[in-house]
C-alpha cells in the first residue's frame, strides 16, 4: 500500500500556479523531507495533500483512499504563525484534542482519553506544563505540546509544517527522535523542512521542490548538486555554506 499516491497535481494562488504537475508515490514507513527554496510551493503541497486548499486539477489517494475517507488516521501540525497562541485553552486540554477524532458522537474524553494525553505530555518531555495556558509556553514548548496533540490521535500518518522554525536545540532534538521513532514503528511521516544543512541526517527520503518536482526519493538520489542548484537556481554561495559542492 502507498501512504501517498499524487498524480499531476496543480495549486494556484490568485491565479498563479503555487505547484506545477507534480505527481510521485510514497511508501509506508518513511520521514520524508519537504525541501526547497522559500516560495517553492512547500506548504502549499502539504496543504493541498490534506485538502485543505482546493487543487486546480489532479489526483491524490492518501493510504489507497481518499483524503475524506481517511482523515481519521492523518495527524497535521501546522506553523506556529497559523496558531492563535491566546487562545484561553491549557496543555492538557490542547492534547485532549487529539484523541477527539476516535470519540464517539457527543462523546467527551474520559480516564483512558486523560491518561493518553498525559503518556504522550511524557514522551515530548511536558508532564508539568499540563496546567499551563498555552501562550505562556516558550516556542519549542509549544511544538512539543503540538506534537503530543498529533500523538494523542494514534493516526497512521503525520504531516508537520515547519516544525523546527523557532524552537530552542533540545526541543528539536526531542522532536526529530519521536519523528525517528514514529518512522521505525512503520508510521508515515511528511516535514516541510527548511534548513538543508540537517535534511540528510533527519530524513530517509527528500522531496526538492521549487514549484515543479525536482527530485524525489532517497537521500543520495536528491541531495546532489546538479538538482539543489536547479532548484536554488544556482545560489552557489549558498550551496557552499550547506557543504555541497557544484
Amino acid at each position: 500500500m502507498n501512504a501517498i499516491s499524487v498524480k499531476n497535481l496543480n495549486v494556484s494562488y490568485h491565479g498563479d500556479e503555487a505547484v506545477k504537475n507534480i505527481s510521485f508515490s510514497l511508501e509506508s514507513g518513511n520521514l520524508v523531507g519537504v525541501i526547497g527554496p522559500n516560495g517553492a510551493g512547500k506548504s502549499t503541497l502539504l496543504k493541498a495533500l490534506l485538502n485543505l486548499i482546493p487543487k486546480d486539477r489532479g489526483d491524490i489517494q492518501i493510504l489507497d483512499r481518499s483524503i475524506r475517507d481517511i482523515r481519521k488516521k492523518i495527524a497535521y501540525v501546522p506553523q506556529r504563525s497559523e496558531i492563535d497562541w491566546d487562545f484561553p485553552i491549557t496543555v492538557l486540554d490542547a492534547v485532549l484534542i487529539g484523541t477527539y477524532p476516535n470519540l464517539r458522537l457527543f462523546q467527551r474524553p474520559g480516564k483512558n482519553q486523560k491518561e493518553l494525553a498525559y503518556e504522550c505530555l511524557e514522551q515530548v518531555g511536558m508532564t508539568s506544563y499540563g496546567n499551563r495556558q498555552i501562550g505562556e509556553l516558550s516556542g519549542g514548548q509549544q511544538q512539543r505540546v503540538f506534537l503530543a496533540r498529533a500523538l494523542a490521535q494514534e493516526p497512521e500518518m503525520y504531516f508537520l509544517d515547519e516544525p523546527f522554525v523557532g524552537v530552542d536545540l533540545s526541543s528539536e532534538e526531542t522532536i526529530i527522535r519521536i519523528l525517528k521513532e514514529l518512522r521505525n514503528s512503520g508510521k508515515t511521516v511528511v516535514v516541510v523542512h527548511h534548513d538543508l544543512t540537517k535534511a540528510s541526517t533527519y530524513f530517509n527520503k527528500l522531496i526538492l521542490l521549487n514549484r515543479e518536482l525536482i527530485g524525489y526519493g532517497s537521500i543520495e538520489e536528491v541531495f546532489r548538486p546538479d538538482l539543489l542548484a536547479k532548484a536554488y537556481k544556482g545560489h552557489f554561495a549558498f550551496m557552499e555554506q550547506i557543504g555541497v559542492g557544484v
